[in-house]
């Protein structure tokens, strides 16, 4: 069979050698981390496209369309032009490119404090152990809670970390239960945070408090300095 026009295009350039190690990225950007427990660090965010997820708080949803194709090693040249130590592979959700391992290895191997910031619905047990992994579980509310695969819990490692973004008082109680179920804080830090207009910052905190969990309470940072502008 004799492939033409668009088809033959995207066929061409997937079976391509010099296609081996190229991304789909919806951006590249220099700004402060805002969130789990390299926050307020000067950090490249390098946001992949694509996400198979659609939670109901996202604030990410220009990542899931569009894009571009990069090559690994001229994503490696721009995050070295911004002379930070530490990088942060985002989404959407990173993992649904698989050549997204590469790029963690790369990163790595250059030196840098890398962390990857993942839904928990994609097994992440082939991710490079020097990165550090930002995994979220879903409650109820986020709408995705079906999707969490409970597996990847046995691949976290004392430096990673999972983070739970509550929406409501149900989605608390749920977190909460999963935390004790799960001895989740014996594997890593577990990370409770409010969607921002949804759930009163001061009253998740006051819940943790009066319920002496073993969770470190966080605000997103960059939602406080930029309010979710794009590129920072």
């Amino acid at each position: 069979m004799v492939v033409s026009g668009p088809a033959a295009s995207v066929e061409a350039a997937t079976s391509a050698p010099s296609t081996a190690e190229r991304l789909r990225i919806t951006e590249i950007f220099h700004s402060i981390q805002g969130e789990a427990d390299a926050i307020g660090w000067r950090t490249v965010f390098v946001r992949l496209t694509g996400c198979p997820l659609r939670c109901v708080w996202c604030d990410t949803e220009y990542s899931f369309y569009g894009g571009q194709w990069r090559d690994i090693d001229d994503m490696l040249a721009e995050v070295a032009s911004h002379g930070a130590r530490h990088v942060c592979v985002t989404g959407g959700e990173p993992l649904a490119q698989k050549r997204c391992l590469v790029l963690l290895q790369k990163l790595c191997d250059a030196g840098y404090e890398v962390s990857l910031e993942t839904s928990g619905a994609l097994d992440v047990s082939m991710v490079d152990p020097r990165v550090r992994k930002v995994m979220d579980l879903k409650p109820p509310d986020s709408g995705e809670s079906k999707r969490n695969l409970w597996s990847n819990l046995d691949h976290l490692l004392p430096h990673d970390q999972v983070k739970v973004v509550i929406a409501s008082r149900a989605d608390y109680e749920w977190a909460r239960a999963a935390v004790a179920e799960h001895r989740i804080d014996q594997r890593c830090m577990v990370l409770f945070s409010p969607v921002h207009g949804a759930v009163e910052p001061r009253a998740l905190a006051e819940w943790i408090i009066q319920d002496k969990l073993p969770v470190r309470f966080q605000l997103q940072l960059h939602k406080l300095l930029w309010n979710d502008a794009p590129g920072h």
